[in-house]
């Protein structure tokens, strides 16, 4: 699961539910199968001795943070670990009840979905194998003689789907001329999940890079080398990938879509890296002979063209194996895949392995995403559900119309632009109108190693068959029972799977105040994206050009500085702050979302009246189901983890910053000076 607002490809924000009913007309009467919770804001998940002005995420939520513990199974636990848990049940009933039927026709739907998912139960198979998969590999790795060699290595790694050593490639749409696709490369090579796990001494990542060097050690020797190379060889891997990661932009750089473009002509780009003749590589990457290619760092690759003339061609050959290893580790014997399991516990903190049927499923789903996917919305997602989101698609864009239009920090002109951004937005709500078919790819039962290569293969060939064709807007960059959402700058939409679509953000029998606070703030949030600090860059056909007057643009940019202050007094782990700059775009989302969300409400039935439910008003249950979207709690290591690489901030920051600048918040629960989140109203920050 993508436990997030999104990534820079696809800008997105995370929030899910699934809505389990019949089929109907759409209408909001439509009840579900399955009993409703019977309270949709259960006081027993609150803790009232907490004041809702000290902290609004401990007051609704802590009852329910000190009933439950995480799992040993999961890094974090919360409403949305739960969902997807929930939804990952859905998925292996599914993958189960398939895979134990024989005799579908080849090619088919249940023959693909049940044999890949079948390889990979079969545990028996998978450990008489070995490491034999790989062994291939790492001998034509002995037999590399120069540099030469170790860059026709690095090509031929990429294009059979084997790894991605030294640099990131791609075929993605050109964000300055979106109708079309272009070659991109990019900064990559390192193993770490961020450039500051290498670079930091602190304590707590020397025990990161320790138990990195053991997990290098420990793979070798499970091939049979020797346990001193084997150490050896850990130091060599850390030394290039440090070198590597040296080089690379910081994530907060990288968040910049303008000073990550840089078109070279192919020619002129070869001159700059003299190892890497790009005019003979590029053929031998399938994409045949590009006049322009888009590389978002090339200083990065001229520093990583300089280490191949001067690392050792012995120390590439470490470095070219340990990728391998890596990179297949998960998916041969026990040995491998505990080694794996054990370094990734440090990381993160998770306990014990996730069932290998659980694993299972989800390398079916995020491999034959649109396969299995057409069996998922067949069983759990309906027409009712998805009209239902139309409307409230709609009601939510109008509202956010309307306040740009009141917005008295910018003016007419770039308002109309921003509008007829807005206007411009495609909405996908469910699941792909054209299916993939993934047409040529062979599952067999009994190969599942040979499985994992052939739709490795399959996808990288899918991709940079794209080159030259016009873009595909009918693509989703989520498989249907995907428990997030995400919005595209390129193409400028908004896209919100069915997994998505299940309480606690959304349930056909609750009361607008919940839709409106779980999913109204999601859809709320991924509109915004296009307004945020990058989304705002790229115009109405999702092309980055700047559309803004520049006093509008400087006004946008202090009211942004205000949100990153804020966020950046915030700690975690009592000491380590959280980085405001990195997180900006999905603060900014969460701001305008959930404004956006509160005033669509308020045009509601119940958002005009004052009936009480359960003993909360309207506009609490609104702030209270915000609240408990949110309702999570995460091992130090997920936090440690989260800081560095998530451009979201930790749950209890996403419930409580958005509303400290909501007049409505304040009144609903009556918060006064002296209350810890406070902020004086001439503080309280107002973008969208």
């Amino acid at each position: 699961m993508k436990y997030n607002f999104g990534n820079w490809m696809l800008a997105a924000a995370a929030l899910c539910f699934s809505a389990n009913v019949q089929a109907g007309d759409g209408g909001k009467n439509k009840k579900a199968k399955a009993d409703p919770p019977k309270k949709f804001i259960d006081p027993a998940n609150m803790d009232k001795s907490v004041k809702p002005g000290d902290d609004f995420f401990e007051y609704a939520n802590g009852g329910w943070l000190k009933a439950n513990e995480i799992p040993a199974k999961e890094t974090r636990w919360g409403s949305f670990i739960m969902l997807n848990d929930g939804n990952k049940k859905k998925l292996q009933a599914i993958t189960a009840e398939i895979s134990a039927k024989t005799g579908a026709p080849k090619g088919s739907i249940e023959q693909r979905v049940g044999d890949l998912y079948a390889s990979g139960m079969d545990s028996v198979a998978i450990e008489k194998r070995g490491y034999t998969p790989i062994q291939a590999d790492l001998q034509r790795i002995d037999a590399i003689a120069d540099v030469n060699g170790v860059v026709n290595e690095i090509v031929h790694e990429r294009a059979n789907a084997l790894g991605s050593p030294l640099f990131s490639f791609g075929v993605r749409q050109d964000s300055k001329n979106p109708t079309k696709y272009i070659v991109g490369f990019g900064q990559g090579g390192t193993s770490l999940p961020d450039r500051d796990y290498y670079l930091k001494s602190d304590a707590r990542t020397k025990r990161i890079q320790d138990a990195y060097k053991q997990y290098i050690v420990e793979l070798f020797t499970l091939t049979g080398t020797d346990a001193q190379t084997a150490a050896k060889n850990a130091e060599t891997i850390f030394g290039i990938e440090s070198k590597l990661a040296e080089a690379q932009m910081t994530r907060v750089a990288m968040r910049d879509p303008n000073k990550t473009y840089n078109k070279f002509a192919t020619p002129a780009l070869a001159k700059t890296t003299p190892h890497l003749n790009w005019v003979e590589i590029l053929p031998k990457l399938k994409v045949g002979s590009p006049d322009s290619v888009l590389v978002s760092s090339p200083s990065f690759m001229t520093t990583a063209d300089g280490l191949l003339g001067t690392i050792p061609v012995a120390d590439w050959k470490t470095y070219l194996k340990w990728g391998i290893l890596r990179g297949s580790a998960g998916s041969l014997s026990s040995p491998f895949v505990k080694s794996q399991f054990k370094f990734s516990s440090v990381l993160s903190g998770q306990q014990v392995q996730a069932p290998r049927y659980e694993r299972m499923t989800g390398l079916v789903d995020g491999s034959l995403g649109e396969l299995l996917g057409q069996l998922y919305v067949a069983k759990y997602f309906t027409p009712a559900a998805k009209q239902y989101m139309v409307g409230l698609v709609n009601n939510l864009k109008v509202t956010l119309g309307e306040r740009i239009q009141r917005l008295d920090w910018m003016t007419a002109d770039t308002k109309a632009r921003a509008l007829k951004k807005l206007n411009a937005f495609t909405v996908k709500i469910g699941y792909t109108d054209k299916w993939e078919t993934y047409n040529g790819l062979t599952i067999d039962r009994n190969d599942y190693y040979g499985n994992l290569r052939r739709i490795g293969v399959w996808s990288y060939n899918d991709m940079v068959s794209r080159l030259g064709k016009p873009v595909d807007k009918t693509e989703w960059g989520m498989t249907p029972p995907t428990v997030n959402a995400y919005y595209s700058p390129v193409n400028n939409e908004i896209v919100f799977p069915a997994g998505i679509l299940q309480f606690p953000f959304f349930d056909f029998n609750a009361d607008d105040a919940i839709n409106y606070g779980g999913i109204g703030a999601v859809i709320g949030h991924e509109m915004t994206h296009g307004f945020d600090d990058q989304g705002r860059q790229y115009d109405a056909d999702g092309t980055l050009r700047d559309w803004w007057k520049k006093d509008d643009a400087d006004k946008f940019k202090t009211r942004a500085d205000l949100v990153v202050n804020q966020y950046n007094a915030f700690t975690v782990l009592d000491t380590v702050h959280v980085n405001g700059k990195l997180t900006l775009g999905e603060n900014l989302a969460d701001l305008g979302g959930l404004n956006v969300a509160y005033e669509a409400f308020k045009k509601t039935k119940q958002g005009k009246s004052n009936t009480k439910i359960d003993g909360f008003t309207p506009d609490q249950r609104f702030f209270l189901s915000w609240a408990q979207v949110w309702r999570g709690k995460k091992r130090p290591e997920a936090s440690m983890q989260q800081i560095l690489t998530d451009p979201h901030s930790p749950e209890q920051f996403r419930t409580n910053a958005p509303i400290t600048n909501m007049d409505a918040w304040y009144k609903a629960f009556n918060i006064q000076p002296g209350n810890k989140m406070y902020k004086k109203p001439e503080d309280r920050i107002k973008i969208w």
